[in-house]
């Protein structure tokens, strides 16, 4: 017999840890970290997904929600000249080949610049003024494919969903008619939407893992 919100559940008269998994939303997350001064780096994710963990569950696996960063060329929005991007993805290979994590890659778009700071300088412009925007595309299906995948077959008695995107709403209240229990985890800073609450069963405040404050020299993961 299953008892919810309980320390696992009683099987054949023997007690059984709560199988769970994590869904961690790196867009999210990094924003998140860096705010708090922490530098982004797989060993620190790796310790961010087993904050969330409880002492009565048990990790199946780690699914870990990102884009690679930008690699391209752009044209700036004042002088005109070509900007080139680029960087490695060689932190989501590390993390990849951690234990019990998985990486879903999205796809990373340019979007173009916008202004560093508003109202515009009514002065001479210069491209150091603009920012590049970019936006995440296919992250927010993934974790709904996978949020599903997980319902349908029974792999989990529980998803922790470490992220702020509505966008997971259907898949939440799916899993949620499945039979599956939603923790929705809360970072000190995060700003969650009420309407996230309305579809867990439980928030969980995780505080940021101590350690790899920003300062150190391991290269940081990063989308531009």
């Amino acid at each position: 017999m299953f008892y919810k919100g309980l320390r696992g559940h009683y099987h054949g008269g023997l007690f059984l840890m709560i199988r769970a998994a994590v869904i961690l939303d790196g867009g999210n997350s990094r924003v998140l970290a860096r705010e708090a001064g922490k530098r982004y780096v797989p060993t620190y994710i790796e310790e961010i997904a087993k904050a969330c963990i409880a002492a009565d569950e048990h990790l199946l696996r780690v699914l870990y929600y990102d884009c690679a960063p930008y690699n391209g060329t752009v044209r700036l929005p004042v002088s005109g000249r070509d900007k080139e991007f680029t960087a490695s993805d060689g932190w989501l290979t590390d993390l990849a080949r951690r234990d019990l994590f998985a990486v879903r890659r999205g796809v990373l778009k340019f979007r173009g610049f916008r202004p560093r700071r508003i109202p515009v300088n009514t002065g001479q412009l210069a491209d150091a003024d603009f920012k590049p925007v970019f936006e995440q595309k296919g992250v927010d299906m993934r974790m709904g494919l996978d949020i599903a995948l997980f319902s349908d077959k029974q792999i989990v008695d529980r998803i922790i969903l470490a992220s702020q995107d509505t966008d997971c709403i259907p898949a939440m209240k799916h899993a949620r008619r499945a039979g599956l229990q939603i923790v929705l985890i809360r970072f000190p800073n995060s700003q969650i939407a009420p309407e996230l609450l309305e579809h867990v069963d439980f928030a969980r405040d995780v505080a940021w893992p101590a350690g790899h404050d920003d300062g150190g020299d391991q290269e940081e993961a990063d989308d531009e």
